[in-house]
C-alpha cells in the first residue's frame, strides 16, 4: 500500500469515530431535554393538586384550552387523577369529542383527531395521584376546518362517574 492509501485510510477512521461520537451527544441531549419536559409538567400537575386539597382531575395546560395548527401532530395535554377514597381503587378514562364549533366537522371526525391517551385503566392507591399523568395527544389532519372542539374526559370509578371535565381544542388555520 502506498502511503497516500494509509493516511487516507487514517482521516476517514477519524471522521468516521467523531461522526459516532457527535451522533452519540446529539441523542443525549434529545433524551435530556424530554425527560426536562417530562419532570416540568410532573412538577406543575403537583402544583395544581396541592392548590386545591378536593381536586379529583387536573389538566395541564391548566386553562384546559390548547391551540394545534392543521397538519400537526404530536401535540396535546396531559392530566392525572387523584384518589380521595380510602382504599386503592381502579379507575377507567375516556375521552371523546363533545361538540364543534363550524358545519364543516362533526363530532365522529373531531373524535378521530385523538391520536393517543382516548381511554384506559389506572389503579391509584388511597389519597395518592397517579404516579405518571397520561398524555393525551392529536393529530390534526391538514384539510381540518379552523374551529373549535370540546371534548370530554370522563373518570368512572366501579361503573360510576368520578368527574368529568372538558377541554376546548381549537384548530389553527396554517
Amino acid at each position: 500500500m502506498s502511503v497516500g492509501t494509509i493516511v487516507t485510510i487514517v482521516l476517514l477512521m477519524s471522521v468516521l469515530v467523531l461522526g459516532v461520537v457527535l451522533v452519540q451527544k446529539i441523542f443525549k441531549s434529545a433524551t435530556s431535554s424530554i425527560d426536562d419536559i417530562d419532570q416540568s409538567v410532573k412538577n406543575e400537575i403537583s402544583k395544581l393538586f396541592s392548590q386545591d386539597e378536593s381536586k379529583r382531575i387536573v389538566i395541564y395546560p391548566s386553562s384546559r384550552k390548547i391551540s394545534i395548527k392543521k397538519g400537526e401532530q404530536g401535540q396535546g395535554f396531559a392530566f392525572s387523577i387523584r384518589n380521595v377514597g380510602k382504599e386503592a381503587d381502579s379507575f377507567t378514562y375516556e375521552i371523546a369529542a363533545e361538540e364543534t364549533g363550524c358545519k364543516e366537522l362533526n363530532v365522529e371526525e373531531a373524535d378521530n383527531f385523538i391520536e393517543l391517551g382516548r381511554s384506559g385503566e389506572i389503579k391509584i392507591p388511597a389519597g395518592q395521584i397517579m404516579e405518571n399523568p397520561k398524555l393525551v395527544t392529536f393529530n390534526i389532519p391538514g384539510d381540518a376546518p379552523p374551529c373549535p372542539v370540546s371534548y370530554l374526559i370522563n373518570v368512572e370509578k366501579g361503573g360510576e362517574i368520578y368527574t368529568s371535565v372538558s377541554i376546548i381544542l381549537n384548530i389553527k388555520g396554517e
